[in-house]
C-alpha cells in the first residue's frame, strides 16, 4: 500500500511522529514537504520557517530512524500546492491531523473528478502537551513547549507572572 501525507515540519514534534509512525504501519510512505513558497501560506500564525532544504535534511533524519522499526521505505517531494501529491493516483491512503481532515476530502473530490478512486483518510489524533494543550511547531517556536510537550521553565514563568 501507498500512503501519503503532508507538512511544513518545522520543527519535527512527538505529534509528526506519531503520524509518520501511523503512515509507516500503512505502508510505503510518501511526504510532501511545503516548499519556501507554500510554507507561510499554510501558517495560522506568522512565524519564521526554515528553508525547504534544511527541513528537507531534517525530516529524513527523522524518517529514517523510524523506519528502522518498519520494513518501509519512504520519500520526500516537494509540495507547491495545498491538495500536492495525494491528488496523484498511486495513493491508497491519507493520513492526516484532525485539522486537515477537510483537505483530505477535497483532495478525494479532486480524485473523483479524475478517475481515480478515493484515498482512505485516516485521521491521527492530536499529542497533548504537559498543559493539555497541542504539541505544535508554532509553540515549539514561541518557546511554550519543547518537542516532546514539555512545558519550558521561562513559559511557566510567563504564565505565573500574567495570574
Amino acid at each position: 500500500m501507498d500512503v501519503a501525507l503532508g507538512g511544513t515540519f518545522d520543527p519535527v514534534h512527538d505529534g509528526h511522529r506519531r503520524l509518520f509512525e501511523r503512515a509507516f504501519e500503512l505502508g510505503d510512505v510518501t511526504v510532501g514537504l511545503t516548499s519556501d513558497e507554500l510554507a507561510p501560506k499554510t501558517r495560522h500564525v506568522e512565524r519564521r520557517v526554515r528553508a525547504f532544504d534544511e527541513r528537507k535534511a531534517a525530516l529524513e533524519d527523522e524518517l529514517e530512524s523510524i523506519t528502522d522499526n518498519y520494513d518501509r521505505e519512504f520519500e520526500i517531494r516537494r509540495l507547491d500546492g495545498p491538495t500536492g501529491i495525494a491528488t496523484e493516483p498511486q495513493f491508497d491512503y491519507l493520513v492526516v491531523s484532525p485539522e486537515t481532515k477537510d483537505g483530505g476530502e477535497r483532495i478525494n473530490e479532486i480524485r473523483r473528478e479524475r478517475g481515480h478512486d478515493p484515498l482512505e483518510v485516516v485521521v491521527v489524533p492530536h499529542l497533548r502537551a504537559d498543559d493539555g494543550d497541542i504539541i505544535s511547531s508554532t509553540r515549539i517556536v514561541m518557546g511554550e513547549i519543547d518537542e516532546h510537550g514539555n512545558v519550558l521553565e521561562d513559559a511557566e514563568r510567563e504564565t505565573d507572572r500574567s495570574e
